[in-house]
């Protein structure tokens, strides 16, 4: 019994941590909450839970506790934070969310091949990352649409959030951010604006619930290709946000030791989750 509570009280534990950082991620330009989900290997039991909350209930019910309270502890807190930061040093923030995600890939690499591995594969990991990297270069340098933070952009705010969530890669923020709505939406989200947060969190819910059984269906039907395709996406959207300016050597040097944090931090999850395995075996 005691070394059941030990697993539990770890698999919580790493639960909060990672919805935190998948509700940060959300926030931060060029980072996708749900490419951090897939990574924490919690992707498919979000999906089960947005397609068949029902069967899906009594199984991931104790995930759903921890993960749902770090999701709004980072989504919300991290607004002010992620802004804050983002103001002071933007390489320096960016770097610490590049260093967490390359440090996860050896583990995002293997479960994408625990089916296997085709020619498609390869294929659709190719393909999406050249898309994923077009598409984000196309946003930040070519596109040049701006909009004003009425009901209707916050509303269309809200559902590229939750494209965000239920497709993993989809760099939310920076999109916001070539639309101009980046930092009204982060202005709102540390405040708690009411306004804006029944704009945002409707569009965000509908879109989610609407795309997730396509999703959880493609993963069923097509576990190796759709993971490929997400490693993909992973690696060209951390490519596309690698700062390229730095204010001087000291911001340099402040981005190097950020990136070192944010790889120390996945490999405590990674090594938590390994225990917490071996705990429930």
């Amino acid at each position: 019994m005691k070394k059941e509570n030990g697993g539990f009280s770890l698999r919580c534990l790493r639960d909060f941590l990672c919805g935190v950082l998948i509700g940060a991620g959300a926030i931060l330009p060029g980072v996708s909450g749900g490419v951090l989900a897939v990574i924490f290997d919690l992707y498919r039991p979000f999906m089960e839970l947005l397609t068949h909350p029902k069967r899906a209930l009594p199984k991931y019910w104790r995930l759903l506790i921890p993960l749902g309270l770090g999701w709004a502890a980072g989504f919300f807190s991290f607004a002010k934070g992620v802004s804050a930061a983002l103001d002071v040093s933007a390489a320096a923030t960016t770097w610490a969310f590049i260093g967490l995600i390359v440090g996860t890939l050896p583990s995002l690499y293997r479960e994408a091949g625990e089916q296997g591995r085709t020619r498609a594969s390869y294929v659709s990991l190719l393909a999406c990352a050249g898309a994923v990297f077009g598409g984000l270069f196309y946003v930040s340098r070519v596109l040049s649409v701006h909009l004003q933070p009425d009901f209707w952009s916050m509303s269309l705010s809200g559902a590229l959030f939750g494209l965000g969530i239920v497709v993993p890669g989809l760099a939310t923020s920076s999109v916001l951010m070539a639309l101009d709505l980046y930092q009204p939406v982060m202005d709102g989200l540390s405040t708690l604006n009411v306004p804006m947060l029944a704009s945002i969190l409707p569009g965000m819910a509908l879109t989610m619930a609407l795309l997730a059984r396509l999703m959880n269906w493609v993963f069923q039907k097509h576990y190796s290709v759709a993971s490929h395709g997400i490693l993909g996406v992973v690696a060209a959207s951390t490519l596309v946000i690698v700062p390229t300016e730095y204010a001087g050597a000291g911001e340099a040097a402040a981005s190097a030791v950020c990136a070192g944090i944010g790889f120390a931090l996945a490999f405590f999850l990674g090594k938590l989750d390994r225990r917490t395995r071996s705990a429930q075996r």
